[in-house]
């Protein structure tokens, strides 16, 4: 098996910003009879590993779907597990920042408990002046309310006579997205055998180019990821041009 180092190739184009669905860790576990909530741990260790191997050959932005805003329907138990999960990252990102990485949060902190808002808030805090990495989890995120949010704060400011609805266009959309001052991502790669967007980065992803595996994402390794770095070298990105 090729070592972390000599999968990358110096010659390659890195893209500036990947975007991962991290799915398959539920049938991950059941394959092997464990309980969902090891699937989930085993995919949130490597989060990590995959983020430390972004920042290293030179991604600049990475944003991950950690939790939908679908998936407060899955059972209590499983939600609590994974909120959990988010307390322990969040406690141990000290690691990330000595690292040069910076943590930024994207989704809606409604519904969130008060003490994983304020974790949240420290890590970006905290990591503000890294400058390697950039990795946006998606915590309570969906893209319907990412752009059902931004038009409610622009018709507030339309009703409050801060804008003209003349002067609405894609950049002041964009302007009032999670995603603010984040370029749109590049790659978009999903793990597990779905070929869906599922919701996610809707508006970002209108140009991206998608990657998907049978591959379920605690398997996903980093030799996988130059893969799709790789496949993505040999697309035509147009841009509806010609």
């Amino acid at each position: 098996m090729k070592s972390e180092n000599s999968l990358i190739d110096r010659n390659i184009n890195i893209p500036v910003h990947i975007a991962i669905i991290m799915d398959g860790n539920g049938r991950w576990a059941k394959k092997r009879a464990l309980p969902r909530s090891a699937g989930h741990a085993a995919g949130s260790k490597n989060f990590k590993t995959i983020a430390r191997y972004c920042n290293k050959i030179g991604v600049k932005y990475l944003t991950v779907y950690a939790f939908s805003t679908e998936n407060w329907n899955r059972p209590k138990e499983e939600v609590d597990a994974l909120m959990n999960l988010f307390r322990d990252y969040l406690k141990d990102t000290k690691k990330f920042i000595k690292e040069n990485i910076a943590l930024k949060f994207i989704g809606n902190k409604k519904g969130l408990a008060k003490d994983i808002i304020e974790l949240m808030e420290q890590a970006e805090y905290d990591s503000r002046n890294a400058t390697g990495l950039t990795v946006n989890l998606a915590i309570n995120y969906g893209g319907r309310d990412e752009i059902t949010e931004a038009v409610k704060e622009i018709a507030e400011l339309v009703k409050n006579n801060k804008i003209n609805i003349e002067d609405i266009n894609e950049q002041t959309i964009e302007n009032h997205l999670f995603t603010k001052n984040v370029p749109d991502p590049d790659l978009v790669i999903r793990p597990s055998g779905e070929y869906r967007s599922s919701n996610f980065l809707i508006w970002q992803s209108a140009y991206a180019e998608y990657w998907f595996s049978d591959i379920l994402w605690p398997d996903f390794k980093p030799r996988h990821l130059m893969k799709a770095i790789e496949d993505f070298n040999k697309r035509n990105r147009r841009f509806g041009g010609v």
